[in-house]
């Protein structure tokens, strides 16, 4: 939906409104145009049923609203004596049309100045449990949202078993874009697999002011810009056409910024015709071939142990193996051992169709240069370049594209240039020979950023059974920060003795109120 079509849309449920309320306005002491006029008309609102005027701003916030309508809905029949379960159950699965009845049909009285306070534990409970929903949703929405790594792609930076924060305040909290959707999940509701939200209505991108912008090797979490995937692992080849936010969540490093020129010699990333200074944390890895003396196997539990290769090892004959997501420090290791006979990284310089744009003569290893659009520039359309542009133009900023007859029309006009609405980014793994990413599908668009990884808050080693819960927590990893230079420090000691003096606290604070108590 467009701004006007929002505006619109606003504008009918002030209609809807006005006139399911309008009596009950008057009844409550109020006038009847005060329930037509948008805003102040949910202020006075709060006033009638006793709410704080502050709830107002929960209406308007995307995904909380929907939590908050069956609750004003449900207030607004209480505060006129309709406060049965049966009634309860008619305001929320009428969705609050049952007002209407009671507007023009009940002979209802206001009661001024009710009592919050739910009348049983039952209610109570309830009222917590909402609250503690609304706030969950706006924290998970807006500032701060769990993640979990899943595969080995940024293997030594963040391990499969990661639990992180993400931050969506670094740069810039998204307004979500599909406004119906159940709280706190992604496309898929837990247990019941089943789709989590709805196509229809949809807000136009925005995004909250950050205090920052992203910059060449930070880790990034962001919607996989060709993910077309029913839900989450799911295998049948059911394909969907999925809302932005709604689809799946990615992690990798930023190598390519709006406006520089990218390119890959032997796996080696340069931009703007320098190498990439990727900092100290970050442990790129490639594929190796190794050869053993004298037909010597090769050491696996070295290579996880000692090198912590977590991609394993092929053997390809008697003396040969290929190792991968070993490290060049890793590799210098190997070529150390006596039984080694050579070591050699893997430089894959065949042609390969999957690699974007798809119509070049490149590979994972080597391909560009390749430029990386900026929002506001003009680039030049023919067949040559249109797949670079393709996505961009047609799926990510929503035009229509057609080639008639070697003629590229967008809308259906001729076209020879195209102006780049927003920015664009290019991710790449740090496990260079075992990561999806921008390699394979292009550029990712700049309404596709969810946030930051700042956190990681616990650590599971795969390899470890949950019977071993002691030694499948990697405890050097808990409570340290993602970015940053040098060893990453863990704060978990302190947060256990805070914890501790916490309770202690807690303990004698306890043991005073009862001394005190007669």
């Amino acid at each position: 939906m467009t701004l006007t079509q929002w505006f619109i849309f606003f504008l009918v449920i002030q209609v809807i409104h006005f006139l399911g309320t309008w009596k009950l306005y008057i009844k409550a002491g109020r006038k009847a145009w005060e329930a037509a006029v948008p805003v102040y008309n949910a202020i006075v609102l709060m006033q009638i049923i006793n709410r704080p005027k502050w709830w107002v701003i929960l209406l308007f916030i995307p995904i909380v609203n929907l939590i908050m309508f069956p609750v004003i809905w449900v207030e607004t029949l209480r505060s006129f004596g309709k406060k049965s379960t049966l009634d309860t159950v008619l305001g929320v699965v009428t969705l609050g049309l049952y007002i209407y009845y009671v507007n023009y049909f009940e002979n209802v009285t206001h009661i001024p100045g009710r009592s919050l306070k739910p009348t049983s534990e039952a209610g109570e409970t309830v009222s917590s449990v909402l609250f503690a929903v609304v706030v969950a949703t706006i924290i998970h929405t807006y500032f701060i949202q769990p993640f979990t790594i899943p595969t080995s792609s940024l293997e030594k930076t963040l391990l499969v078993g990661d639990f992180l924060f993400v931050s969506k305040v670094n740069y810039g909290a998204r307004i979500p874009q599909t406004a119906v959707a159940f709280p706190m999940v992604h496309d898929t509701i837990p247990v019941a697999k089943v789709k989590s939200y709805s196509k229809f209505p949809q807000i136009p991108y925005m995004r909250l002011p950050g205090f920052e912008k992203p910059s060449h090797n930070d880790i990034l979490v962001f919607n996989w810009p060709v993910d077309t995937v029913y839900q989450f692992f799911d295998r049948s080849g059911r394909r969907a056409d999925k809302p932005v936010d709604k689809k799946s969540n990615y992690v990798k490093r930023t190598v390519g910024l709006p406006g520089d020129d990218l390119q890959i010699k032997e796996g080696v990333v340069y931009i703007n015709n320098k190498v990439l200074d990727l900092g100290d944390r970050a442990k790129i890895q490639y594929a190796y071939r190794i050869t053993t003396n004298n037909n010597a196997p090769l050491d696996v539990n070295f290579l996880i142990k000692d090198l912590q290769v977590t991609d394993g090892a092929q053997q390809i004959n008697s003396d040969t193996y290929i190792v991968n997501a070993l490290t060049v420090e890793g590799a210098e290791r190997l070529k150390q051992l006596s039984s080694i006979k050579s070591v050699f990284k893997i430089n894959d310089q065949n042609s390969d169709t999957r690699i974007f744009p798809h119509n070049k003569p490149w590979s994972g290893d080597n391909l560009g240069p390749i430029h990386i659009p900026a929002k506001g520039e003009v680039v030049t359309l023919n067949t040559e370049t249109l797949p670079l542009y393709a996505a961009i133009i047609k799926d990510y900023e929503n035009n229509s594209l057609e080639v008639k007859n070697g003629t590229i029309y967008i809308n259906n006009k001729p076209a020879t240039t195209y102006t780049i609405q927003q920015d664009y980014y290019y991710m790449m793994g740090d496990n260079r020979h075992n990561s999806e990413d921008s390699r394979y599908w292009g550029f990712v668009p700049e309404d596709h950023i969810v946030g930051k990884p700042v956190f990681i808050w616990m650590s599971l080693d795969q390899n470890v059974p949950m019977g071993k819960l002691f030694d499948k927590i990697r405890w050097e990893r808990l409570f340290t920060t993602v970015h940053g230079t040098g060893k990453p420090h863990s704060f978990f000691i302190y947060f256990a003795i805070a914890m501790v003096a916490w309770g202690i606290y807690s303990f004698i604070k306890g043991r005073k109120a009862k001394k005190y108590t007669y």
